[in-house]
């Protein structure tokens, strides 16, 4: 059984002449250490060393809200469809994303194509370093599609607000997941969340786990359970993504996302927080 959006760099690499395909570099470079965490566009790595024919689109400047209730806030719809039509993706483009980090902005973007009503978009399993294993070549410098034009049909239903998480701490029906480390979610997380840190999702190679591996972690939270719809978040949007992914893998295409996680709930400190 296959996993629905996930494509392998061989694979990848046997669509190269296809002239509705799009590869798209989502790189973002997340550091954490003393202090804030330090956030830098991937484009000088994008530069540096990129699958052929692979566009870079900047997801802290061109898909990211700079008026959002937290950083990483997901961009309007007009902003997004901009940024993805001149990039070249258009309403019948093969979409692939990829990035050099952890996957997860791989993943953030895909579920920002989604979002936005377009599901032609395939992850590439283990990101770049999949495909420089595999043995195939990259390219420097920059590559170019045509621009596109891109028609964005939002779908609120895959999105959650702050004061929607509020009345769903209390809702039996709605299933909060963390995607943060599990130390990180024991130091706080909103009340009645399970845990299902995104590390855990992929192996030691960045790769997805099967099927079987996916399904045993989110049975033991609940989240294969119909009568509950899940709801993933994170510290800022990101993670929650690499959650929501892995679940449609298990046949959950009904997650939403709090795009503000955990940076837009601790904004306001009369909200509570549960250690554990």
């Amino acid at each position: 059984m296959g996993t629905p959006h996930l494509i392998t760099a061989s694979d990848l690499r046997d669509l190269g002449d296809d002239p509705k395909l799009r590869v798209v570099d989502a790189t973002v470079h997340l550091r954490f250490g003393d202090g804030a965490p330090q956030i830098e566009s991937g484009q000088a790595s994008y530069l540096a060393g990129h699958i052929p024919g692979a566009v870079f689109v900047d997801q802290l400047t061109a898909l990211t809200d700079p008026d959002g209730d937290a950083p990483f806030a997901v961009a309007s719809s007009e902003q997004f469809a901009a940024a993805v039509g001149a990039a070249g993706v258009g309403d019948d483009s093969r979409v692939v994303v990829y990035d050099s980090e952890n996957g997860i902005w791989a993943t953030r973007l895909w579920w920002q194509f989604g979002f936005e009503g377009f599901d032609n978009v395939a992850v590439l399993d283990g990101g770049l370093q999949a495909w420089v294993d595999a043995g195939f070549s990259v390219d420097r410098g920059e590559s170019t599609y045509p621009p596109a034009e891109f028609t964005a049909q939002r779908r609120e239903e895959r999105i959650e607000t702050t004061d929607e998480v509020v009345t769903d701490v209390d809702d039996s029906t709605v299933l909060l997941i963390n995607a943060l480390d599990r130390d990180t979610f024991a130091a706080g997380h909103i009340p009645g969340s399970v845990n299902v840190p995104f590390g855990e999702l992929v192996d030691e190679r960045g790769k997805l786990k099967d099927v079987p591996a996916l399904r045993a972690i989110f049975d033991a939270v609940g989240a294969l359970d119909d009568s509950v719809r899940p709801v993933t978040y994170c510290g800022g949007g990101i993670a929650a993504t690499a959650a929501a992914f892995a679940l449609t893998a298990v046949g959950r295409d009904d997650a939403a996302v709090y795009d503000g996680s955990m940076n837009a709930w601790t904004s306001d400190p009369t909200r509570p927080l549960t250690t554990s």
